[in-house]
Order: structure tokens, then C-alpha cells, then sequence
């Protein structure tokens, strides 16, 4: 296979459920080059961590969608996350993503590591024998957590799950119509939703995320959130807080009962569960990939002197298992030294909610293995059709 063939295989159905053959491929012909369409493609850790925090390569914002899409407000799953600090670029980005990490703290999550055990060992406490993980655990969990640190009453968190799931297509660069159709009517829905949520917030304030973005829209003494941008980025946070979570908890149970003596160590010692996590996260990123754009000329090390407006398509997945940076990196190694995978990204647009992903299933993973020793796979795992969000649709499992 020539790494043309490799890069055009990613946008295929075979090539998306294992690409990393074709990444070996990419990354041996360069660490960065030009393919497709013309789009340049970067395939080392080194130049991704490096690019992912260059000051001279923006993400596309809205005044760029207008310009190629100039209908992508009619489908309010693409605004939803367009107008999102998802998509913005200083100052906007800056404004917008002070205000959120002003509240979504580290002392917020580290407060909620006994909420997430409570809801891990009520979930496992309720698993039948036979099962399918993400529809029992993968996925209630992080809805659970996301909709508890966002104030959304235990009552109505089920209804978000399908229309979480459905909103994740607009991060795909290759979706069907219907699937766009099914992303805006859930984005429509959680509109609503949090529309109702945030006047019922601003009567009666609560010690919850919705609470303390609402504070920052409705702050006179300086540039806060406006109305728009308060709406887009609950919607963010509840999805990005979702389907990122979603894949690691699942990717991770896999590769954790397909070696089942590094589950026995994680078993017998739950203070492992950082750097297991760290591991899985480079092993099988939940995320594969990301875009960025060159604010003006940009000339690389060692690489070529790229225009304004170029796009770059960085592969996570490829970095992460880049042996000029991990050596042997096709081996599940939790001792490897130095584990610093590009899964959430790096710099001005690093993942707010890695923190919170982190924590689940570092609380996760040790207590599924303890209080289920009889854990283990009990058939063929589904993977789901995606580029970017890399994630299992069904993984069976049985407890006995």
C-alpha cells in the first residue's frame, strides 16, 4: 500500500475500523505532506504536539463556515457547535473559554471523584450477567456525570443520551444527510432543553455548572458570555463530555480484557489507573483527528513553507504511535516511561473536559475489575463508522 492509498483508505469503512497499518504507511512517508484534495496532512507526535500549540494556526470559526457553507446556521447541530468555543479564535476563543474554565475548575472535578465511584458501583451493582457494556455502562456513566455537573435533574437524563449521540455526526467529515437531518433536530431539542434550564437557573441559582455559566452571560463588569454563545457551549460541553468519555470507557475495557495480566495489576493495585489510562488513551485515541488552519505563511523545521489559509489535518491516532516517540508503540506498555499522548489536542484549544474523562475512568476502570474478577469479553466487539470519534457501537461482555 502507497501512502496515497493509506490516506484515501481512512475514508472508507475498512480502513476506519483498524487504521493503523495504514498510518504506518503515512508516517513513514513523511511528517507532513499533501494528499486528496490538497490538504496537508501531519503524521509525527512531534510536529502534531508542536502544531496543536503554534500561534500562527487558528481553527475554521464561523466568519470561515460563511464563507464555504454559508447555510450552516439552518442546521442548528453545525451551529450548535460553530458558535461554541469549539470553533473560535482569540479574542472570542479567549473571552468564551475564561469564562468556562473560570467554573469548569479542577477543584470542581476533583470534587466529584466520590459522586462518579457512587455512580460507577451503581451501575456495575446493576449489570446482568450478560451484556452490552456501552449500553449499560459506556454510556450512562459519562451522560450521568456530564448532566450532574451541569444540573440536570437525574429524571431527565436518559432522554439526553440519543440526542447527544446524534449531535456527534457534525464532528465527522464524511456524514449522510439523514444523519445531518437527525443532528439538527437534536440540537433543536437540547436548545430547548437548556433554555428552559438556564431561566430556571437564573430564578433559583445551584452549586452546578449551568449555574456559574449563567452568572458569567449575565455579569455587567466585563465582556461575559452572550446569549448565543451560553446556549452553544452547554450543548459543547454536554457532548464533548459525552462521546469522548464514551470511547475511552469502552476502547479501555477491550484492551484491558485482551491482556488479562495487565488487568490483574490494575486488579490488585487501583493506584495504577493514571498512568493505565494514559496508556490507553495513546494506544486507541477516542480522538483520531483534528484540523487546524494557518493564520498566514508558516514555515516549518526541516519542512515546507506553507500560505495563509492552508488547511492541516493533524492524525492524533498516527502521532500517538509514532516509535520515534514511543518505542514499540504497537504493545498495550502501561510502564512505558513519559506517557504523553496529543488525544485531547494541546494549547489554547486542549480539551477543557480532559480532566473529567480522565477521572472517570481512572475511578472506572479498578473497580469494573474488582467487583467484577469474572469480567470478560463475550463475543465480537462493533466498532462505530467514524473518523474522528474512534468508539465501539455494541461490546459484549459477560460477568459470570
Amino acid at each position: 500500500m502507497d501512502y496515497q492509498s493509506a490516506v484515501a483508505s481512512l475514508f472508507q469503512p475498512e480502513g476506519r475500523l483498524d487504521p493503523y497499518p495504514a498510518y504506518d504507511v503515512i508516517r513513514a512517508h513523511a511528517p507532513i505532506f499533501q494528499a486528496l484534495d490538497g490538504r496537508w496532512f501531519v503524521t509525527t507526535h512531534a510536529l502534531t504536539d508542536s502544531l496543536l500549540r503554534h500561534p500562527g494556526l487558528r481553527v475554521a470559526d464561523p466568519a470561515d463556515y460563511d464563507g464555504f457553507w454559508p447555510g450552516w446556521r439552518q442546521n442548528r447541530g453545525v451551529a450548535s457547535i460553530v458558535l461554541s468555543m469549539l470553533k473560535n479564535n482569540p479574542p472570542d476563543h479567549s473571552r468564551v473559554r475564561r469564562a468556562a474554565a473560570a467554573t469548569f475548575t479542577a477543584r470542581r472535578v476533583t470534587a466529584m471523584r466520590d459522586l462518579i465511584a457512587g455512580q460507577v458501583e451503581d451501575l456495575i451493582k446493576a449489570m446482568p450477567a450478560s451484556a452490552d457494556f456501552m449500553s449499560v455502562f459506556a454510556y450512562p456513566l459519562p451522560i450521568g456525570v456530564i448532566c450532574a455537573l451541569l444540573g440536570v435533574p437525574e429524571a431527565d437524563r436518559p432522554w439526553f443520551r440519543q440526542r447527544a449521540a446524534d449531535l456527534t455526526v457534525v464532528l465527522e467529515p464524511v456524514s449522510t444527510g439523514e444523519e445531518m437531518r437527525l443532528a439538527d433536530v437534536a440540537a433543536r431539542e437540547l436548545e430547548a432543553y437548556f433554555a428552559g434550564l438556564i431561566e430556571e437557573r437564573r430564578r433559583a441559582p445551584e452549586e452546578d455548572l449551568t449555574s456559574a455559566l449563567v452568572g458569567a452571560h449575565d455579569d455587567e463588569t466585563g465582556p461575559g458570555l452572550s446569549g448565543e454563545e451560553l446556549l452553544a457551549n452547554l450543548v459543547l460541553l454536554l457532548v464533548a463530555g459525552f462521546e469522548t468519555t464514551t470511547n475511552l470507557l469502552g476502547t479501555g475495557l477491550q484492551i484491558l480484557l485482551e491482556h488479562p495480566e495487565q488487568a490483574d495489576r490494575l486488579r490488585a493495585d487501583p493506584d495504577l489507573a493514571p498512568a493505565f489510562v494514559e496508556e490507553i488513551l495513546r494506544y486507541d485515541s477516542p480522538v483520531q483527528l483534528t484540523s487546524r488552519y494557518t493564520a498566514g505563511p508558516l514555515e516549518l523545521d526541516d519542512g515546507p513553507r506553507l500560505g495563509g489559509g492552508v488547511e492541516l489535518t493533524l492524525l492524533l491516532g498516527c502521532a500517538n504511535r509514532d516509535p520515534a516517540r514511543y518505542r514499540d508503540p504497537h504493545r498495550f506498555d502501561p510502564d512505558r516511561p513519559n506517557i504523553q499522548p496529543v488525544s485531547f489536542g494541546g494549547g489554547a484549544h486542549y480539551c477543557l473536559g480532559a480532566p473529567l474523562a480522565r477521572l472517570e475512568a481512572q475511578v472506572a476502570f479498578p473497580l469494573l475489575l474488582t467487583m467484577l474478577p469474572r469480567l470478560s469479553l463475550a463475543g465480537t466487539p462493533e466498532r462505530r463508522d467514524r473518523l474522528v470519534l474512534r468508539g465501539h457501537a455494541t461490546l459484549p461482555i459477560t460477568t459470570g
